[in-house]
């Protein structure tokens, strides 16, 4: 099926190539995509343990043991005593440098591909979690029932971008009038083709139940809903973010990668006290001192990134050209007096804040404190499985998933602190024409813009 939709797509590309490049990004990785993922590695140090301890007879443990044991965390040693940390730290460095190197190309790119880059993100990610609980044995007796899951997912997909995204499409495609009415109908009836694909999967289900495998075909069923939940309900809020500015989705993903980075460091070289038994080498050294590093770095980068107009401006289509706007009071510069803080001799006698850095100190306390707790929730939950990562697709970190559990924690934060401190409260012009362009046909358009000028031209008349 990909390569005619991909085909499909070359087409529509060489009239609308700004439009449909992100759209053939994504399909040719589907293209190539391998959805036989390798059996994951499981983590059988607790099997191990149990069948063992039934072959020998306890024993009351020496001092010495007691001692050793002092040093680990949950029955693992913390990593400042791991004699294996300076090749995994080595291999964990390389594989940083080439994540954050592709990262800053993308985003340079602009705010499509980093909406690509999302998509093929949580294809991966919804990949990774539908293995987790694969048996091949099973889905021998049912064939197409993979399928089954991912016309679930692109259903999901399209759906939540279609909402997202309908208001920057059609300020796309309003140069071509047969484009622009044929995108106007697919929004204004979005919602019911997205509910006759879903029931359409649905009825699929239902007709491919088999004796023997109920348990199993029900399982996968309440699997999948919770995997697109999982997904979709957390980084739509991230393609909300990009498109609102990608100063908005930068600098939160920016805060967690930096918490990441220095509770592994400040852990590798002074972690002693171990932190929570979810994550045995997670210390609060660790914690605390990549705390302090984030909520600073987070005041720091604020300015850095507000003084870039290709960050802050807010992206209204889908175009890839440069934007232009008026940056808001939020990235322009107040000046504060120093006085009497300084000595005389001292060069500042002012320093020059944007009013966005105390809102960026909140992102820094909640990726600092609130959102590693994704990770412990995805620590817990591999350990309910008893799977060391959710992949191996990422050398020295594991899978995409085990890299965006707490990213998708602080997407849907800086969505509600955006829209709750940031965003404007009252009706403005952007939010009626996204509901004209919504709920109003071609014709009913036309007739309101011929009202307004005549509403116009009788107050000029009066005037």
């Amino acid at each position: 099926m990909y390569p005619y939709v991909y085909k499909f797509l070359h087409y529509l590309y060489s009239s609308h190539n700004q439009i449909w490049s992100a759209c053939l990004f994504c399909f040719s990785f589907l293209y190539r995509f391998d959805f036989q993922a390798p059996v994951m590695q499981r983590d059988t140090s607790s099997s191990d343990a149990s069948a063992s301890h039934t072959g020998r007879v306890r024993r009351r443990r020496q001092p010495s043991e007691a001692t050793a044991d002092g040093n680990r965390a949950n029955g693992q040693p913390l990593l400042v005593n791991d004699r294996n940390k300076y090749k995994s730290m080595l291999i964990r460095t390389y594989s940083t440098v080439w994540m954050i190197g592709g990262f800053a190309s993308i985003v340079y790119m602009g705010h499509l591909y980093i909406w690509a880059m999302v998509v093929v993100i949580q294809i991966y990610m919804a990949r990774e979690l539908f293995n987790l609980l694969r048996k091949s044995s099973e889905e021998k007796q049912l064939p197409g029932f993979r399928l089954l899951n991912w016309h679930f997912f692109f259903t999901a997909m399209l759906y939540t971008y279609g909402r997202f995204l309908s208001r920057q499409l059609v300020n796309t495609v309003t140069s071509d009038h047969l484009l622009y009415k044929v995108v106007s109908g697919l929004i204004k009836y979005q919602m019911f083709i997205c509910y006759f694909l879903y029931i359409a999967g649905f009825v699929w289900f239902i007709l491919t139940l088999k004796k023997k495998t109920y348990k199993y075909q029900f399982k996968q069923y309440a699997w999948t809903h919770m995997i697109l939940l999982t997904v979709f309900a957390q980084s739509s809020f991230t393609v909300a973010n990009i498109f609102e500015g990608i100063f908005w989705f930068l600098l939160p993903a920016s805060l967690i990668v930096i918490n990441d980075i220095f509770a592994y460091l400040f852990g590798f070289f002074l972690g002693r006290t171990p932190l929570i038994k979810l994550s045995p080498k997670k210390t609060w050294e660790g914690f605390i001192g990549a705390s302090v590093t984030t909520i600073i770095s987070a005041f720091l980068l604020a300015n850095v990134m507000g003084h870039s107009r290709w960050l802050t401006c807010p992206r209204k289509d889908l175009s890839t050209g440069w934007l232009y706007c008026d940056p808001g009071p939020m990235f322009k510069p107040e000046h504060y007096s120093l006085g009497e803080w300084v000595a005389h001799w001292f060069p500042w006698k002012e320093v020059a804040i944007m009013p966005v850095q105390w809102h960026a100190l909140a992102l820094g306390l909640f990726a600092s404190i609130i959102a590693p707790f994704g990770g412990f929730f995805a620590s817990g939950f591999k350990r309910a499985f008893k799977i060391k990562d959710f992949g191996d697709s990422i050398p020295g970190h594991g899978g995409i998933t085990d890299r965006m559990d707490c990213q998708m924690v602080m997407a849907v934060f800086a969505y509600i602190y955006h829209q709750s401190f940031i965003a404007p409260q009252n009706f403005s012009v952007e939010i009626i024409l996204d509901q004209i362009i919504r709920n109003l046909t071609y014709e009913e358009q036309k007739y309101l813009y011929k009202q307004l000028g005549e509403i116009f031209h009788e107050r000029q008349m009066q005037s």
